[in-house]
């Protein structure tokens, strides 16, 4: 073998051991070095409901239902998806029932577009009101054991558990699980704002907003800081 071929081998050896070192790959247990493949976050609809009395148009409701009824509509703002479901009993009372409840919700805020009302015919002696939504929940599996040796680390693999906190608490804390799922639509843009820069840039002049005086006097910019300056 000529020794630029040696030398060339060497090399492409060398390469390869490194690459194979490298790569975060699993472990002969599964598991890989990023938490999230470790302990993915599931995102899975949920079905809420609340069943409240109705005495009449004149009475309306409990003032112990009409504080769970008014604390369900504020969860239901905050994590409801699709429509607002207020199911009464059929008969006479049916429309007074619907008439109540659903001008309440809309009071609240809920667009009457959301709000889907309907009857049912009773057969269990229910004859309370059914008030439901669609939300959805995020969690993971619960966190393995940790009975692990954690400063043996002779085969230096990763941990079961690693990572499985972190993802726990992303899970407690998101505020819309469904961000996780997708990203959410972007918010109508503002055409008054978008023509009077488009009119300052054709016209030369600054395209930024006026600050008030306040705010340039509590402004600090990089270059009248001491950022950069090795101060």
């Amino acid at each position: 073998m000529k020794l630029e071929d040696f030398f060339r081998a060497s090399a492409l050896t060398a390469m390869l051991i490194a690459g194979s070192c490298a790569a975060p790959t699993a472990d002969p247990t599964g598991t890989m070095e990023d938490g999230a493949v470790n302990h993915p976050i599931l995102v899975e609809p949920s079905y809420r409901d609340l069943k409240i009395g109705f005495a009449g148009p004149g009475m309306g409701m409990s003032d112990e239902d009409a504080v769970k009824f008014d604390a369900f509509l504020n969860d239901y703002r905050a994590h409801g998806n699709g429509s607002l479901g207020i199911s009464v009993p059929a008969g006479a009372p049916a429309r007074d029932a619907i008439t109540f409840f659903a001008e309440r919700a809309a009071a609240t805020g809920i667009s009457r577009d959301k709000i889907l009302v309907s009857t049912r015919n009773v057969t269990n002696g229910d004859w309370r009101v059914d008030v439901s939504y669609i939300a959805y929940t995020a969690h993971t599996d619960a966190c393995g054991g940790w009975s692990e040796n954690l400063a043996y680390t002779a085969d230096n693999q990763t941990p079961r558990n690693f990572g499985c906190a972190v993802q726990q608490n992303i899970a407690a804390m998101v505020a819309d699980p469904r961000d996780l799922l997708e990203p959410r639509q972007m918010d109508a843009s503002d055409t008054n704002r978008r023509m009077t820069v488009m009119g300052n840039y054709q016209q030369g002049k600054i395209t930024s907003a006026d600050k008030r005086k306040a705010d340039l006097n509590n402004e600090q910019s990089a270059s009248l800081s001491a950022v950069g300056s090795g101060q």
